[in-house]
């Protein structure tokens, strides 16, 4: 490894302030804050009127927040000359639209380093502000449209996309309901092993009209490329999906599959517990005890497990709940066979069992077979489309939850669609290659 070369102290560079077009002139450090007192580079002399030489009338300052050195916040004060035409009379200032934009109170390296906090570090705007010494408006305001201009705005983001995945996510929760978006994300990655999912785009709304017309905003081109959609069983995605992908596949993936077996599993062990008690699951009742353990696979069971299983179906007045985990143990092992042709095989004698002279009795079953016959064509292509599972998607879900939590809620969806896409838009290595 190379020994580096050593130059003279600067806090221009140090700094960074010789992107900005500025140089350092002095420092005013305490043991809360920073003041680094700059002025620009370029004189800016002439008169952008009449084009006559100007002179100097005057000094003033403009103030910046920077970004923190030294763990406090570093504050820029830019003395600046203002001029006066020598023929016209026209006063202005020296340009520092190289530092910050008009009338911007966030240096343009303070803003960079914002935006990196906010999407690698995940930082919450109330941190970004505090180290920025600005207030939370300020600070979300900038950090929003930089990352609207910079990222969000990047027509590129698109490209290459040939999977993807489509659900309902819970943004806002009231007293008067649940707030619902439906949030469409890039499973290629996963597919062909090159990185983690990414959030694409959210739309306000879950029906299947909102994803349609997703879909119909998209260019044709881009739609034709779409190659596999996965889902849950909401019916509405699957019809949008046929009528504006008609080339594509869709996927019923794993974990909704599962889902609809664990549900109808819970619903019998509850009727029963009803039936034979006469009341809701309790600490000492054996179907409330082994509500966890039926859901467990049976390959992972352990001994205990297996003898609270054992005991629990020994007793005739289980025979529905029985039935229903060994149909939801069958669904499992089918997804976990290690040969796909195996797993589509066991999955299908499963279907053909759920609808084929199914005793009345079995009321969740007969439910659960009906939806999986509808989608069956969906539930089996997840074996001949590797890497399809809408997994992904339910993982960008969670981490969404978590933005939430960390920001205490959001009111405003347009701010929490654009903090949404910094999250898990998969920008973090378009941030690290801008910093190399």
């Amino acid at each position: 490894m190379a020994k580096p070369t050593f130059s003279t102290p600067d806090l221009t560079t140090f700094c960074r302030l010789d992107s900005l077009d500025l140089t350092c002139i002095g420092q005013h450090v305490t043991g809360h804050k920073a003041i680094l007192e700059c002025r620009p580079n370029t004189a800016d002399d002439w008169c952008r009127r009449c084009g006559g030489h100007g002179i100097v009338r005057d000094t003033v300052v403009r103030r910046l927040a920077h970004e923190p050195f030294g763990h406090r916040p570093t504050m820029l004060h830019i003395r600046l000359r203002r001029y006066k035409c020598v023929e016209c009379g026209r006063v202005w200032r020296q340009d520092t639209t190289a530092a910050a934009p008009p009338r911007a109170k966030i240096s343009r390296t303070g803003l960079d380093w914002a935006l990196r906090a906010l999407v690698i570090d995940h930082d919450t705007v109330s941190v970004i502000a505090a180290k920025l010494a600005v207030s939370w408006h300020t600070a979300n305001s900038a950090v929003l449209a930089e990352g609207q201009r910079l990222l969000i705005n990047d027509p590129t983001r698109f490209d290459g996309v040939s999977i993807i995945g489509v659900d309902e996510h819970v943004w806002r929760h009231t007293r008067r309901g649940d707030k619902y978006v439906t949030v469409i994300i890039d499973l290629t990655p996963i597919s062909k092993g090159a990185g983690p999912a990414r959030l694409l785009d959210m739309v306000p709304g879950r029906s299947k009209q909102v994803f349609k017309q997703w879909l119909k905003g998209r260019p044709k081109d881009w739609r034709d490329g779409i190659d596999v959609v996965a889902m849950d069983g909401f019916s509405g995605f699957k019809t949008a999906s046929v009528e504006e992908l008609p080339e594509a596949v869709e996927v019923m993936d794993p974990f909704h599959v599962v889902k609809l077996a664990g549900d109808a599993l819970d619903e019998v062990r509850r009727r029963i517990q009803q039936e034979t008690t006469g009341h809701r699951g309790r600490a000492k009742d054996p179907l409330y005890r082994a509500r966890r353990t039926l859901h467990t696979g049976s390959s992972l069971l352990t001994t205990k497990q297996q003898e609270r299983i054992a005991g629990l179906f020994a007793d005739p007045n289980f025979t529905e709940v029985e039935v229903t985990w060994a149909v939801y143990q069958d669904i499992v092992s089918a997804y976990r066979s290690a040969d796909r042709n195996e797993g589509k095989r066991l999955l299908q004698a499963v279907i053909d069992v759920l609808t084929t002279n199914l005793p009345t009795e079995l009321i969740e079953l007969k439910r659960l077979g009906r939806t999986l016959k509808r989608r069956a064509a969906d539930v089996l292509a997840f074996f001949t489309r590797p890497g399809t599972s809408n997994g992904p998607t339910e993982s960008i879900n969670g981490r969404l939850e978590h933005l939430r939590g960390s920001a205490l809620g959001f009111r405003n969806l347009t701010h929490y669609i654009a903090r949404c896409l910094l999250e898990s838009g998969g920008f973090r290595p378009v941030l690290h290659s801008r910093l190399r």
